[in-house]
């Protein structure tokens, strides 16, 4: 591999994310509060990061795929120490990451931790700048990390464009197979001639392409109108290995309602985006954790084929319509509203979406669990779709046509 090194397509040919990855990362739902004194149980601190990992380990979490427990910003000491290495807050973290590792590991569990390609995180903490990134992976290799959010604040573009393949090839130098998200997209407006999906693909595993989440609809849909615009951009750059990442899931927090909870995970899992949830799990009610721990929902966001859906609806009444063409010629349908009336009664046939002639289906909805058999691709159906809210179908064909199914994934993928 060390005469491969140089070229960047090998950089990321690290075998790993081979599904969007699934678990908890700390952000969205705690911030960079380092008040250990008055806040004690919602502090960044080992002590948060032991007790989600027991929560993902007990409370049936890991055996669904939730796998990462991820530090986000702030972890870390104001400076690097003696020998320039990065170490993590002595008071809040008084055990070190490496036993942080060896916890999570002992659970099932792996350890993701954050850096920041320039010369301070955006959190203030000390950066890695282009001198520090070969120590800075081996560092993280050697405290047992498995993944690595590398954030863009305080860079030049310039910097970026050495620093992200950089990283890629001393992650992959240290011999520890660490998965490798990358913020480089997002900092340079997440559209080409600016960002190449291309060289991108050969570098990380997952990239954050546009703007951070926050705890509100305003902020889910800000993300699904803009990622749904671009789809025919950043549809095909996804796959496995090498994942578009509309951010964290914010399900079981306080600024979406039940029925908006229901369409972050349907949309998000139709997007083949990473599960990775930012809220309190030692809280979190039941019908959060319903909808996170919805296995046909996971089964269908881990597809192995690894493509991501598109809008392939957007009605006047402001219904729109999602597919995800699944392994084994199966599918999923998200049927959403962006009404803010009443239930609405959407009446379509599968034909006028594109589904190939003369084909029969059995169709399961996904949140309901309800089994439909033999819907004909002619039958007219009709779903009711609360305010905000979806119906997701997914579709297995039960008698399909002579016409190759091929066909509809290239419509379907554009």
């Amino acid at each position: 591999l060390a005469l491969a090194l140089p070229l960047p397509s090998v950089a990321l040919e690290n075998g790993l994310a081979r599904t969007p990855p699934m678990g908890w990362m700390s952000w969205e739902r705690f911030r960079c509060n380092v008040d250990c004194q008055t806040d004690p149980r919602n502090c960044i601190s080992e002590q948060l990061f032991f007790e989600m990992a027991d929560r993902l380990a007990e409370d049936g979490w890991r055996e669904l795929g939730y796998e990462y427990i991820n530090i986000d910003d702030c972890w870390s000491a104001k400076q690097r120490d003696a020998a320039g290495q990065l170490a993590p807050d002595p008071k809040r973290f008084p055990s070190g990451i490496k036993a942080l590792a060896d916890y999570v590991h002992a659970r099932g569990l792996k350890l993701g931790i954050y850096g920041d390609l320039g010369v301070f995180t955006c959190g203030g903490y000390p950066g890695t700048m282009l001198e520090h990134v070969k120590q800075d992976a081996q560092t993280f290799a050697a405290w047992g990390v498995d993944m690595l959010k590398l954030d863009g604040c305080y860079s030049s573009a310039e910097e970026q464009a050495k620093g992200y393949p950089e990283m890629a090839r001393a992650l992959n130098a240290t011999g520890r197979p660490i998965v490798y998200s990358c913020s480089w997209p997002a900092y340079q407006g997440g559209l080409p001639p600016k960002v190449n999906y291309t060289i991108l693909a050969e570098i990380c595993n997952l990239w954050r392409n546009y703007d951070d989440i926050q705890d509100s609809w305003e902020s889910v849909l800000s993300i699904v109108d803009w990622f749904f615009t671009n789809q025919d951009v950043l549809q095909p750059a996804a796959g496995p290995s090498h994942w578009n990442d509309p951010d964290m899931l914010i399900i079981g927090n306080f600024g979406l309602s039940y029925e908006q909870s229901r369409s972050q995970m349907a949309l998000w899992t139709v997007m083949a985006a990473p599960l990775l949830m930012s809220t309190d799990l030692r809280t979190i009610s039941p019908s959060a954790k319903e909808i996170l721990q919805n296995r046909l929902m996971i089964q269908i966001n881990q597809d192995p084929l690894g493509i991501q859906g598109r809008r392939i609806v957007k009605e006047k009444s402001h219904i729109e319509v999602f597919l995800r063409p699944l392994s084994q010629a199966a599918s999923a349908l998200v049927f959403f509203s962006r009404r803010t009336d009443m239930p609405f009664h959407y009446t379509t046939s599968l034909a006028k979406l594109h589904f190939p002639e003369d084909a029969v289906y059995e169709v399961q909805d996904v949140y309901v669990g309800k089994v439909v058999g033999a819907l004909k691709t002619a039958d007219n159906f009709t779903v009711v779709i609360n305010p905000s809210g979806v119906v997701m179908w997914y579709l297995r064909p039960v008698a399909l046509p002579e016409q190759p199914w091929h066909v509809v994934r290239q419509q379907a993928s554009g």
